[in-house]
């Protein structure tokens, strides 16, 4: 069902347990994992030893986190990890480059490796199997706990695969995270590259998109000039959906490149260079000729630090998301969660920083 209703924004609420809606987020695409059944979802006997396994790796990785820095390695061995997210790309390829979601749907932006975080955004906007969730992208590198925070976001995903989004960001391509963190974790703590890379197999396969109600586009990084076909400007959402998976590193001028890397700017009218020397900015102009062009009503972006946790650009045409409070251990950023009712208002949940936080169960005792 796709919500014709427009965006509307509330003011941002305080950061307090949200009452979890029990509607879920469905998806469109060519080739689904599952089917639904009087609004239940319908598992094969397959997928649903899946789901087990996948449980079973989200409590190991959560009783990690009360020992020492390499029990996560122990009680999850590099075999099975590997065989895990063997299952976990499965899933994402059986779902579509742009994910097509109706709301409600909280909205998250980059994790970084930031997992005690992680836990507290669970614990203010409604753990995931009572809350619909899509992610931005951009979950490690930088942060202590990049192996706790994607094998918990995978886990989540095969669990809940219906309701429980991820997309790609520009740390998850081999390049980017081979050089900012990702790899040295990962060889460190289990002592085989091999799961390294068998992590990339999995980036490759994610979606780089998402639609929420028909009206709100998200991604990770921004708009383009590009196309999926050569010399021709984005024209249409179908440039987003024809996007081809699997690749490794984005290439230079492509669509998917700009959907991972580009900003906005107050500064540039249309598009321009990015200082990060990949990529392009945009200014208001261009996003509002794209919104036009889209038949949609507003942008849902993350890839940037902003000091409270989103900020707006073109009129509240376009806000940032990021989700990763005092980030690195050097900004004094809050981090946001964007709310999104079933009627498209939008409402923000923020976290303040702080240096030291409490670790919580994810998942209360059945």
């Amino acid at each position: 069902m796709v919500m014709k209703g427009k965006p509307s924004f509330m003011k941002k609420k305080k950061s307090k347990n949200s009452k979890a809606s029990k509607s879920k987020a469905t998806v469109r695409s060519t080739v689904v994992s599952t089917r639904t059944k009087n609004n239940k979802t319908v598992l094969s006997e397959q997928d649903k030893k899946h789901v087990r396994w996948a449980y079973s790796i989200l409590m190991r990785v959560l009783e990690s986190g009360k020992h020492p820095d390499n029990e996560l390695t122990r009680v999850i061995p590099p075999d099975e990890c590997m065989n895990f997210l063997g299952q976990v790309r499965t899933v994402f390829w059986r779902q579509a480059s742009m994910v097509e979601l109706t709301a409600p749907i909280n909205i998250c932006g980059d994790i970084h490796g930031q997992f005690s975080d992680l836990l507290r955004l669970f614990d203010k906007n409604g753990f995931p199997h009572r809350a619909n969730y899509l992610f931005l992208g951009d979950y490690v590198d930088r942060g202590k706990h990049c192996l706790e925070t994607i094998l918990l976001l995978f886990s989540y995903k095969m669990i809940f695969r219906n309701h429980f989004f991820l997309l790609r960001g520009n740390h998850e391509c081999p390049n980017i995270n081979k050089q900012y963190g990702f790899y040295d974790e990962v060889v460190r703590r289990y002592k085989k590259p091999g799961v390294w890379f068998a992590f990339q197999q999995v980036f490759t396969h994610m979606p780089l998109t998402a639609l929420v109600g028909g009206k709100i586009l998200c991604m990770h990084g921004g708009i383009s000039k590009q196309a999926s076909v050569k010399s021709i400007l984005m024209n249409s959402l179908q440039d987003l959906r024809i996007i081809r998976r699997p690749f490794d590193n984005p290439q230079v001028g492509t669509l998917a490149m700009d959907v991972l890397w580009s900003d906005p700017s107050n500064f540039e009218k249309d598009f321009g260079p990015n200082s990060r020397g990949v990529s392009v900015v945009f200014g208001k102009h261009a996003l509002w000729k794209t919104l036009k062009k889209l038949k949609i009503d507003m942008v849902v972006r993350a890839h940037q630090v902003v000091q409270d946790g989103y900020e707006f650009f073109a009129n509240r045409r376009l806000v940032t998301i990021f989700s990763a409070p005092f980030y690195c251990g050097q900004f004094n950023n809050a981090a946001a969660v964007m709310q999104v009712s079933r009627q498209l208002v939008c409402s923000f949940v923020v976290l303040r920083p702080r240096k030291k936080v409490a670790r919580r169960r994810l998942m209360p005792a059945k």
